[in-house]
């Protein structure tokens, strides 16, 4: 898969400070949310998965912007590295944040992307009780995730107004978005493994071309921060930079990074440095 965003050692390059301020400001260790009241709608038959969405949340009586942290997997799982590490360092740097467990194969789109909209519903509605900035909810994914982030930033909906739950009834649109070495493309340069998880492998070029992010982004995309190595071989940089490129056609603010080549797990500060980048880049939408 793409250049790995790694284990835990991230946050020991990173910021070993901010770990330790991060167990330390976050309230009691988090529950655990079940996304959806009943069965999770659209499920593959048979696949018993249910989504949840864990919670970060930083002791405050000032309400703060939160990020949703998706993590990758190609569709096909959920990678662990992905997932507390981040989080954790979002808390660090000022933030609540929350891990999302979403569907994967054997559920195919729209499974994955109804989830991630879900969850943003969801801290939406949970806004005044967990003290989050309703208008400061940022989407980050690595990989496939970052797929699943960008798909909602293209994809999202202002909410059903006659639905009889209210989370329904709540945009779906993150404020802003966050795709880290992220799946955009399905064409020459995309990740084959994850577009067959997500469409399945019979997928028509059209059905994969209506998932192929960089044709489908739109005036009203949320500004948006990318970085990338460019010796990625897994998820070629070109899905950043097709990306940059079709949010600056469209008029959207965004950010890119390319890193030479490393990764997290490789115990390399420079690429480190997109943590850093990333959290200032928030402050500068006054987060």
């Amino acid at each position: 898969m793409a250049m790995g965003f790694a284990e835990a050692a991230f946050l020991i390059v990173v910021c070993v400070t901010g770990l330790l301020l991060a167990t330390t400001a976050c309230a009691e260790a988090p529950a655990v949310m079940r996304l959806w009241p009943g069965a999770p709608p659209g499920s593959a038959p048979g696949d018993a998965f249910v989504p949840t969405l864990t919670p970060y949340l930083k002791t405050t009586v000032k309400p703060l912007g939160a990020v949703l942290v998706i993590p990758g997997g190609g569709y096909g799982g959920r990678a662990d590295h992905e997932r507390e590490p981040i989080a954790l360092f979002f808390n660090s740097a000022g933030f609540h944040a929350f891990v999302l467990d979403y569907r994967v194969s054997p559920n195919r789109h729209p499974a994955p992307l109804m989830d991630a909209a879900r969850a943003v519903r969801l801290i939406r509605h949970h806004a005044a009780e967990w003290n989050v900035r309703p208008d400061k909810i940022a989407i980050l994914g690595f990989s496939a995730g970052g797929h699943l982030a960008g798909s909602l930033s293209v994809f999202f909906d202002k909410g059903d107004p006659a639905s009889q739950d209210p989370v329904e009834r709540l945009s779906s649109r993150p404020d802003n978005a966050i795709l880290c070495y992220p799946v955009i493309s399905s064409g020459e340069f995309g990740h084959k493994g994850s577009f067959d998880n997500l469409l399945g492998e019979k997928a028509t070029a059209e059905e994969r071309a209506r998932m192929s992010l960089e044709l489908h982004v739109r005036p009203d995309t949320p500004p948006t921060f990318l970085w990338h190595t460019a010796s990625d071989e897994g998820v070629p940089v070109e899905n950043s930079l097709m990306m940059a490129r079709a949010l600056h056609e469209k008029g959207v603010p965004f950010e890119l990074h390319v890193y030479p080549e490393g990764g997290l797990a490789q115990d390399d500060p420079h690429v480190g440095s997109w943590s850093t980048l990333c959290a200032e880049w928030l402050r500068h939408w006054g987060w």
